[in-house]
Order: structure tokens, then C-alpha cells, then sequence
């Protein structure tokens, strides 16, 4: 019995170093893309990786013919969308990472409807589902966050030093 026990871990083990070596990466720029920090040093996108992959791991046992790519995405999403709920008073819209890049002048909620829906291609009705939303919610934030990325707000262009002729 011993062995026998022995040998399911070895095989879930390598099972599951399989899939990190194939989903891992992707994961990340997941995860990368919802902090909308740098790719360079991003600590945020590590660690909401190391908590999906490990809540995956957790649950490995219990897929059951479920892609454990679907739940290592779907936990880093509710993940995300929970830390910046709670860590910045509880309003999710409002929070704002500093200059990083194209993504950081959108709010949480819409990095992340836009990373699930455009980058990882999940459906408009699963997005609500898993994110507990409205399916007209979900286009219409979509729609906004697209709007915002091609048609930036216009900043004044800095002030012109001005010569004084000697």
C-alpha cells in the first residue's frame, strides 16, 4: 500500500511539473498584465503566480478531466480582483498602479476583464460568471477599457522653457 501511495505522488509530481513547465510562462504574462507593471521586476505578477500555481497544485488530485490551466487562470483572476478590492478601501475601480505600462491607465476591474476576454480569450458569459457580473457589465467595460487604450486622454504638452534675449 505504501509503494502504491508512493508512486500516485511521484506521478501527480510529475504531472504537475509538466504542466508548470507549459503554462507557467504564460501565467505569468497573465499575471504580469493585470498588475500592469513591467515585465522586467514585477514581484505582484510572482506572487499571484506562486499562489494560483500552488492553489492548483492543492486541487490537482480533484480536476478531474478539468483543465488545470482554466483553474490556475480562473484562481489568479478572483486573486487579483480580491487584493485590489481589499488592499485599496474596498474600491476595486479606483485603484491605480504607478507608470509601468500601456495597461496602468486602466483601473483593476477593467485590466482585468480585458486581459481574460482579449489575451486569454475566455468567453463574455464565463468572464461574468467568474466574475459575478453581468454579461452587459462585461461588454461595456470592455468596450471602455478598448476605447481608453486606442483613444488615450489627451495630457497638456509641457511648458516651453522660455529664453529671455540678452
Amino acid at each position: 500500500m505504501r509503494r502504491r501511495q508512493a508512486s500516485l505522488g511521484d506521478r501527480r509530481a510529475l504531472e504537475f511539473r509538466a504542466f508548470v513547465a507549459g503554462a507557467a510562462g504564460r501565467l505569468l504574462h497573465t499575471a504580469t498584465l493585470l498588475t500592469a507593471e513591467t515585465p522586467d521586476d514585477n514581484p505582484r505578477a510572482r506572487r499571484l503566480l506562486t499562489y494560483a500555481l500552488a492553489h492548483t497544485y492543492a486541487c490537482w488530485d480533484r480536476l478531474r478531466g478539468e483543465d488545470p490551466y482554466d483553474r490556475a487562470r480562473q484562481f489568479l483572476a478572483t486573486r487579483f480582483a480580491r487584493e485590489a478590492w481589499h488592499h485599496h478601501g474596498g474600491a476595486l475601480a479606483r485603484f491605480r498602479p504607478g507608470p509601468g505600462t500601456v495597461l496602468a491607465a486602466l483601473g483593476p476591474q477593467e485590466r482585468l476583464i480585458l486581459v481574460l476576454r482579449l489575451f486569454e480569450g475566455v468567453a463574455e458569459e464565463q468572464t461574468a460568471a467568474l466574475l459575478g457580473l453581468p454579461r452587459e457589465r462585461v461588454r461595456t467595460v470592455c468596450d471602455r477599457a478598448t476605447a481608453t487604450l486606442l483613444h488615450p486622454p489627451r495630457t497638456p504638452a509641457p511648458a516651453a522653457a522660455k529664453t529671455v534675449p540678452s
